[in-house]
């Protein structure tokens, strides 16, 4: 009897493990490296919005016209139609949505700005046959009144489970003419794009709003029942679903409960104002019915706005969120309003403090799927149970995704960031697959230009194995012909432990060369290469990794003649230095071949210390410490998301501020408070925030590099020194550092661009804080940013510097507080196991002699 439960206890214990499996991320959030990136195309033009078929391929459009399909075979895209569309501003090909029944009538929708028209937005559908798009076969389903010029277009379009169409209409008015306030401008005689009141809260107009209408075959639509305004209803169009909106640019609806979802792109105000209302936010917003949704009388939460009289400049009144009324002249609707819907999620350029974990800066709210597991029952891809019914969010300025979680009742519960540590280039549209993974479309970097980073992008889970991570290594990247290159895949790792398989490319032409986990290998002709690295695990998963390799063109050297210590300033108020520099291809300093004007010789002082320096470590793209500091925090604050170093974006590009200032002696000045205080009106309409929350001390180093940018600008006078001299060390407290930096860019040879290098020479105080240390073992930080003491918490435990030069060095004092502690204090080089040059016994407290200062001088 024993013996039969044996294999029933076994099957009961099997069933247990494998249901233990299956629902391991059900509650448990899977970490990031689950999830894999994988690109399918990039380097697109002003890609919109996204349709991925059942096969695989996507149909996507273009701003300025094209309709592409991408297909997963190839892994190209072809051009299966071209709309003439006007593209300036924000009009173009906007929206793009496949019909429901698309694999048997492969009807498409295009929402779109026809070109040599009257000033109007069009939807239509559209016939695909043999995958061309059939100019010939459009019905033009709506047209909608618009201003050329200036601003908000909407345009994203989604079907629901029941065949309804939405389309996301802003609200065509001008931010500009309102002090980025709330533009209800009804003066006689204005631009009629200065008032939202005759479009987002006019009942009679489409603008501004979110149409649900339900496509019939024959290419017309009825409205379906819920809709905002009943059929026949004076004074209103019945194709409203939600009115009240400014730029609502993506939507989604929730293919299970119906709910809608949008993201609402707000208005650039800083700051509240009494006079006028609430500072921008922007939104992500869930309607479960029809409703109004406040523009231009509430914002957020429903803060209100005032009613504002631009003849008499006076604020009358506020708004009331419960009873809004539309008394514009420019109204052609219903006067009384439905009550204003609260917005799910709010935030300013600024922290929010509802909503924090979302960040500050740029912003421009979008909202994606909803994704439901059961929907996709045969995928080995498709996202973990964790995420069914979340919604997904992003923002296209911040380039961060989030998940929204909801409580039973369908309301805001939380929310997450979605894949923290991987770059996402502006978001633009996303949408489920039909293997459950998530597809991306990114518009990359710039307006209005085709990026190298922009593409489209699938995003794939495991639950199970995983994908190695590929790296990628070289001891040199630029060298002359022949070229040695000793390379390494070290930090190449597998999340299961997997062993691994390495392949080397070198030539980034397909062919395995070495298989080999650290190769070497000579390259023995001029030209730019991509060394490709792919890594295979045990069960045949791969990832890849590129470096770059240029071969024709040796890196100039650069190095200093200097007398003393070359760690610490001390003694003597002023150093002498000379500068060498050797080029294999351009010749030297010495023969003539250099002339001294093309060395670029600095002197920088930085009050802030070596963080900085470190901060800026592998960038080679300008000449002076400083100036490569003040790049880097361009990086750091956001500044790229509006300015390009040659292209203009949203704003313009830094070499063409730099041009315009380069004789303005004031520049600095006038650019600093411009970065601080925000504004427009100088390069055009578009504002530019405020960064206030930036140090000022940072914006400094921010505009001399761009000021730099400019050939003839002033500031390339500010710091220069010749190749040879003497330089005065008088700036310095107890604190900062002196950089004597050399650079030289060469002339480029056998067909390879130019290399810039540069060689620094970095002098600091003699009082070393523990807490600048560059490693650590067995010690504690105090988290206040004003102590910089180290304790230590365990035997043998160590603090290290790098790079430190000890000539001329005769004695270390040491300033240590014991407490109740003995033992020795010992200095090494090289490491903690080096050669011993100093020694010290530590005598704690107790013992110590009275009004002793706790300090150790080492011979």
């Amino acid at each position: 009897m024993r013996m039969k439960y044996i294999p029933i206890i076994a099957l009961l214990i099997g069933l247990w493990a494998c249901k233990k499996e299956s629902e391991k991320f059900v509650f448990e959030k899977p970490e990031e490296t689950r999830f894999t990136k994988v690109t399918l195309i990039e380097r697109l033009d002003e890609p919109m919005e996204i349709e991925v078929l059942k096969d695989g391929r996507i149909i996507f459009i273009e701003r300025k016209g094209k309709v592409r399909m991408f297909e997963p075979k190839t892994g190209l895209a072809k051009d299966i139609g071209f709309l003439r569309v006007y593209s300036e501003a924000e009009d173009g090909l906007l929206g793009l949505a496949k019909d429901p029944d698309f694999y048997n009538n492969n009807w498409i929708y295009l929402y779109y700005s026809p070109e040599r028209e009257q000033s109007i937005n069009r939807l239509s559908r559209f016939t695909l046959v043999d995958d061309i798009l059939d100019l010939e076969s459009e019905i033009i389903m709506l047209e909608i009144p618009h201003f050329r010029g200036c601003c908000h277009s909407g345009g994203s379009i989604e079907f629901d489970s029941k065949g309804n169409l939405y389309l996301s209409l802003g609200d065509d008015t001008t931010p500009f003419e309102s002090d980025n306030y709330n533009p209800i401008d009804e003066r006689a005689g204005r631009p009629e794009n200065v008032d939202a009141q005759r479009s987002s809260s006019n009942s009679n107009d489409l603008r501004g709003a979110i149409l649900r209408i339900t496509p019939q075959k024959d290419g017309t639509y009825i409205i379906p029942e819920g809709n905002l305004f009943p059929v026949g209803t004076p004074n209103t169009r019945p194709e409203i679903y939600v009115m009240g909106n400014r730029n609502p640019f993506r939507i989604s609806v929730d293919p299970k409960t119906g709910y809608l979802y949008w993201g609402e792109v707000g208005p650039d105000a800083q700051a509240d104002s009494l006079r006028r209302g609430p500072r921008g936010y922007d939104e992500v917003n869930q309607a479960k019915s029809a409703g109004f949704f406040g523009w231009p009388y509430f914002i957020g939460d429903n803060k209100p706005y005032w009613y504002y009289d631009f003849e008499k400049q006076e604020a009358v009144f506020e708004y009331d969120p419960k009873a809004p009324v539309n008394n514009s002249p420019n109204n052609t609707g219903i006067k009384v309003l439905p009550p204003a819907q609260k917005a799910m999620i709010w935030y300013p350029y600024a922290e929010s403090e509802d909503f924090p974990m979302v960040g500050s800066g740029g912003r421009n709210a979008m909202a994606g799927p909803v994704y439901y597991y059961d929907l996709f029952p045969n995928s080995e891809v498709k996202f973990p149970k964790y995420y069914d019914g979340k919604l997904f969010i992003y923002d296209w300025m911040r380039n961060w995704i989030f998940t929204v979680s909801f409580d039973k009742e369908g309301n805001y519960a939380g929310m997450e960031e979605f894949m923290p540590s991987t770059r996402f280039d502006k978001p633009m549209d996303m949408q489920f697959g039909p293997d459950g993974s998530l597809y991306i479309l990114e518009y990359g970097t710039y307006w209005s230009a085709q990026n190298d980073d922009s593409g489209i992008y699938r995003i794939e889970f495991s639950a199970g194995n995983r994908k190695p991570v590929a790296r990628a290594n070289a001891d040199k990247k630029q060298g002359s012909v022949p070229f040695k290159v000793s390379f390494s895949s070290e930090g190449s790792m597998d999340f299961d432990g997997d062993q691994l398989e390495f392949e080397w490319d070198f030539y980034g032409d397909g062919k395995t060369i070495s298989r080999e986990a650290n190769p070497v290998f000579v390259y023995e002709h001029p030209g730019e290469f991509k060394a490709l690295l792919t890594v295979k695990d045990a069960e045949g998963l791969k990832s890849q990794a590129t470096i770059s390799i240029t071969v024709g063109n040796e890196p100039p050297v650069i190095s200093f003649e200097w007398e003393g210590n070359r760690s610490f300033y001390w003694g003597k108020p002023s150093k002498a230095y000379r500068v060498k520099v050797e080029d294999k291809e351009d010749g030297s300093l010495g023969d003539g071949g250099i002339l001294p004007e093309q060395v670029i010789v600095t002197l920088d002082f930085l009050k802030e210390g070596f963080d900085r320096i470190e901060s800026s470590e592998g960038h080679q793209q300008t000449e002076s410490t400083s100036q490569l500091i003040g790049q880097n925090l361009t990086v750091k604050s956001g500044c790229n998301a509006c300015h390009g170093v040659d292209n203009a974006s949203v704003g313009p590009s830094y070499k063409e501020i730099a041009t315009r200032y380069e004789t303005n002696t004031g520049a600095s000045k006038i650019l600093v408070q411009k970065v601080i205080q925000g504004g427009n009106g100088v390069w055009g309409e578009r504002l530019m925030p405020s960064h206030a929350h930036l140090q000022e001390a940072d914006i400094v180093q921010m505009v001399d590099y761009i000021l730099s940018l400019s050939p003839n600008a002033l500031i390339h006078q500010k710091n220069r020194l010749g190749i040879e001299g003497k330089f005065n060390l008088n700036q310095h407290d107890t604190q900062g550092i002196y950089l004597l930096t050399a650079s030289y860019r060469d002339k480029g040879a056998n067909g390879i661009a130019p290399i810039l290098r540069r060689e620094q020479l970095i002098l600091r105080h003699p009082l070393v804080l523990a807490a600048d240390a560059d490693f650590f073992r067995g010690t504690a930080k105090a988290n206040n940013q004003d102590s910089r003491l180290i304790k230590f918490t365990e035997d043998n435990s160590y603090i290290g510097f790098k790079k430190i030069d000890l000539s001329q060095v005769e004695s270390l004092v040491l300033s240590i507080d014991p407490n109740r502690r003995e033992g020795w204090f010992e200095v090494r080089l090289d490491n903690p196991e080096g050669v011993l040059i100093g020694k010290s016994e530590i005598i704690s407290s107790k013992l110590r002699p009275e009004n002793s200062k706790g300090r150790c001088v080492l011979p």
